[in-house]
């Protein structure tokens, strides 16, 4: 049986004095960044024409004309961009028991006992969670997206269909902006994760309290490797 897996071959103990781990490559890391401007440009253009009186959202480009030109193109970059660094992180965001115990323990999570809980690998179930609703709901959004963008897929669905994907991509857009608002709090309520997606690294304490067997991987791989 293969010996489970939690970490990428990026992933590394950059130092000892102190302790200063990898955990996200540039590359990922711009990937990340492309992706949650992205997401956040189509919020902001989105409820522009939700509601009439957040149209005068449409000012932040250049209009009207220019949001309703904008969105989707903006939505295909988020699509792509988010595939991409699909590709990369999904083996590591399946779920494991850990995952189960971790959440009969949410308790402890929310009160900062994580002494109690399990050891985890690079993910926790809450990360977890937060990557496949919003796999799940990009997928959705690109397929409502082309069958409502009329510009060049017109044709494509009846009007009663193409009414039904407008309902079920407002009800996606709403679903996705709850989600991207768990995650941005979920990097500012646990300390020293927005390092990660800045600097690239974390501290050895850090690794320590919130992803033990991804550490332990890691010193793993660093002892049986060759000397730095």
């Amino acid at each position: 049986m293969a010996r489970p897996v939690y970490s990428e071959p990026g992933d590394r103990i950059e130092s000892t004095r102190p302790v200063t781990v990898s955990r996200y490559r540039g590359f990922i890391r711009a990937n990340h960044w492309v992706t949650a401007i992205s997401l956040i440009l189509l919020l902001l253009s989105g409820l522009a024409f939700f509601h009439p009186s957040l149209y005068f959202l449409t000012g932040l480009f250049g209009g009207g004309q220019s949001a309703r030109w904008l969105h989707p193109i903006i939505g295909v970059v988020l699509f792509v961009s988010f595939m991409v660094m699909f590709i990369q992180l999904w083996r590591l965001n399946l779920p494991t028991p850990d995952d189960r115990k971790w959440l009969s323990q949410i308790g402890d999570v929310v009160k900062g006992n994580e002494e109690n809980l399990p050891e985890l690998g690079k993910y926790n179930a809450g990360q977890k969670f937060i990557f496949w609703g919003m796999t799940l709901l990009i997928v959705v959004l690109i397929v409502s997206g082309i069958m409502i963008w009329e510009q060049f897929f017109g044709d494509l669905v009846s009007i009663p269909t193409r009414r039904w994907a407008v309902l079920t991509h407002a009800l996606a857009a709403v679903a996705i902006i709850l989600v991207f608002i768990l995650h941005v709090y979920a990097a500012f309520w646990t300390r020293g994760t927005l390092r990660a997606m800045t600097r690239g690294t974390v501290t050895g304490g850090w690794a320590y309290r919130h992803h033990r067997k991804w550490l332990r991987e890691l010193a793993g791989r660093r002892q049986n490797g060759p000397a730095e």
